[in-house]
């Protein structure tokens, strides 16, 4: 009796099962940080006054499809440092013309590179380390408009 790969039985089938649920959650896993930044780019831009909002804040989301995000993803980091500079500019708030933009620009070239192969990997460990540097930069932007933002009580 020859041995099938493609048989069904009961050992295949959890062994499939393991898998798809090990896969599952690796995915999970993965989604999570790009979860919590698409919230902390939506939270700064919803810090910024509706008139400097180059973007709407729930556009970020957008970042979620797959490959559209490579694209949308430059579209975010300009919107964001246009809304971003003028917010600051109208709060008084001394900054860089455009918070973020050359960083943010640096991080989405690096992920459109990593798909060449070879060269990606570098560019993959390249925009791994500018997206977390911009993170935290759009992160202490956003914790600056807040602080300077006086915090309104209901009467």
């Amino acid at each position: 009796m020859q041995n099938n790969p493609f048989a069904t039985g009961a050992g295949q089938s959890a062994i499939f099962g393991t898998l798809l649920i090990v896969v599952l959650i690796a995915c999970v896993i993965m989604l999570l940080p790009a979860i919590f930044y698409m919230l902390t780019l939506q939270k700064a831009l919803d810090r910024c006054s509706p008139e400097n909002q180059a973007m709407a804040p729930g556009l970020v989301w957008l970042l979620l499809i797959p490959l559209f995000n490579l694209v949308w993803h430059f579209i975010v980091v300009l919107n964001l440092a246009k809304s971003l500079g003028a917010q600051f500019q109208e709060s008084g708030i001394s900054e860089e013309p455009n918070p973020g933009k050359t960083l943010g620009l640096v991080m989405c070239i690096l992920a459109c590179c990593s798909i060449i192969p070879l060269l990606g990997i570098l560019c993959s460990l390249g925009y791994l380390v500018c997206w977390i540097m911009y993170w935290v930069k759009i992160a202490g932007f956003s914790s600056k408009l807040a602080a300077a933002t006086p915090v309104q009580s209901a009467v």
